[in-house]
């Protein structure tokens, strides 16, 4: 009963009557009207590119094994998966706090969806697999081109000495590639694969109930959505209400006010 219960928390206001969560606020239509077969063709490339050179780079790391790196290896997965979550949180919080839709290209291409998350949360369930990762392949795709490079061009020496490198950088990717589709099962309440319930539980993915700390207005925590790992500390550093203070002082520019525009719209 979570999706019913994310769609029906009120906004009230004088004079404006009820305006509500879900894919019927007024809000939430027009920004998903704003999806445009562009925006698709841009998915659809990311995604093709992304994961024929994830395939690629899988395949010279395996070939390029050796148990002396075993140590390495795990190490280098750690930290990718650790640079992942905070990188997810740093683009979450940018995407929430700042800018706004009527941006020239970027505005309709990459907020849009972040201002239609807060709006209608469950719409990302909703979402196919193309336009769910499309824009985290994207994000991926020129250092995996960069690793097949230097796999078609360095030595068996630079291999074997950049090969603990290699694995951070394929993890991190991975795990920059999966964060929406993980950040999608986080609002998915209903229908899950076993495996995913497991990894949810266990904490090494976004557990559900764990974010929905940050689905409570005005939406200004817990912005790491790959695992979630270092949410907690992150707020215990005061990390981003301090980074929003310091650019606030700068700029004069006022954190989530595009964000709280689209979510008090009624028409």
């Amino acid at each position: 009963f979570m999706n019913t219960e994310l769609q029906s928390i009120e906004l009230n206001g004088p004079g404006r009557g009820t305006a509500r969560w879900g894919p019927q606020h007024a809000g939430a239509l027009e920004l998903a009207n704003l999806y445009s077969p562009g925006k698709r063709c841009q998915e659809w490339i990311s995604v093709v590119l992304c994961f024929s050179l994830m395939a690629f780079n899988f395949c010279h790391l395996l070939v390029n094994f050796h148990l002396g790196h075993m140590w390495y290896i795990l190490l280098g997965i750690v930290a990718g998966i650790l640079t992942a979550d905070f990188a997810s949180g740093l683009v979450h919080w940018g995407a929430d706090t700042w800018g706004s839709v009527e941006l020239p290209i970027f505005g309709k291409a990459f907020i849009r969806p972040f201002r239609e998350h807060h709006i209608d949360p469950t719409a990302i369930t909703r979402h196919d697999f193309i336009e769910t990762n499309g824009d985290n392949c994207m994000l991926t795709v020129i250092p995996l081109a960069h690793m097949a490079f230097n796999f078609l061009t360095l030595s068996p020496a630079e291999h074997y000495h950049n090969y603990p490198w290699h694995c951070y950088v394929m993890s991190l990717a991975i795990f920059v590639t999966l964060t929406n589709q993980i950040h999608k099962w986080s609002h998915t309440y209903f229908g899950l694969p076993g495996w995913v319930v497991f990894l949810q539980n266990c904490h090494i993915i976004l557990p559900r109930k764990h974010h929905r700390i940050h689905h409570v207005s005005p939406h200004e925590t817990y912005f790491c959505i790959t695992t979630g790992w270092l949410n907690y500390p992150l707020e215990k550093l005061g990390f981003w209400s301090r980074l929003e203070d310091l650019i606030q002082s700068v700029t004069g520019e006022k954190p989530r006010s595009d964000d709280l525009k689209w979510a008090h719209k009624i028409k």
